[in-house]
């Protein structure tokens, strides 16, 4: 009996989860990654896992498990990783290659004494996220990045700002949870070099 309540509390947590994991995109806003010939970084989830993994010994990552969903295209893929009760990350991968689109970290606040640790934690696994995919930032230059990022998307369901080939996006939603996400970007030559003045 306590099984099945492990496993129904598990479902219920990870449904709950799902809605923020991938809450990105807001109603009126189709995520960038969600676009037919959205770029990918040329990183398959299984080498982020590793790399993250090696990079960040305190901070593991679980393997990521894909995820159904009827509103995912026929070149999409997603999939998650429960790192804690209130701390997941998740993916959206291009098919076959299993190449990532977008990477995020989801935190979920849990009332209590416990939240501000939690809080914390969070912010590590988003601090190295950022870090791997900008590996020119140091790890204190990573943590201010992610600060000024999470105060410029802070209340806003939908934040976004890129930088050089990379995206970054703020989901906030307050009590209900926030989702940091790094993407890649498509980067076109200016018009003057095409124009070859």
């Amino acid at each position: 009996m306590k099984k099945w309540i492990s496993v129904c509390l598990a479902g219920v947590i990870a449904l709950s989860a799902g809605r923020f994991a991938f809450a990105v995109e807001s109603p009126d806003t189709t995520a960038p990654y969600l676009l037919s010939g959205a770029p990918t970084f040329d990183l398959s989830i299984s080498q982020f896992r590793e790399r993250f993994n090696i990079d960040n010994p305190s901070l593991p990552l679980s393997e990521f498990r894909s995820i159904s969903s009827s509103r995912d295209k026929l070149n999409l893929t997603r999939a998650a990783s429960k790192i804690n009760e209130n701390l997941y990350a998740s993916t959206a991968l291009e098919r076959g290659t299993l190449k990532i689109k977008s990477m995020q970290i989801t935190w979920l606040p849990i009332p209590g004494p416990e939240q501000k640790s939690a809080k914390a934690k969070a912010l590590e696994y988003m601090t190295a996220v950022l870090r791997l995919f900008t590996p020119t930032l140091t790890k204190a230059q990573s943590q201010q990045k992610l600060q000024k990022l999470l105060a410029q998307g802070k209340g806003k369901h939908y934040f976004t700002t890129s930088e050089g080939a990379i995206r970054y996006v703020v989901a906030d939603n307050g009590e209900k949870g926030l989702t940091f996400a790094v993407e890649p970007i498509k980067l076109a030559l200016s018009e003057n070099l095409e124009g070859g003045e």
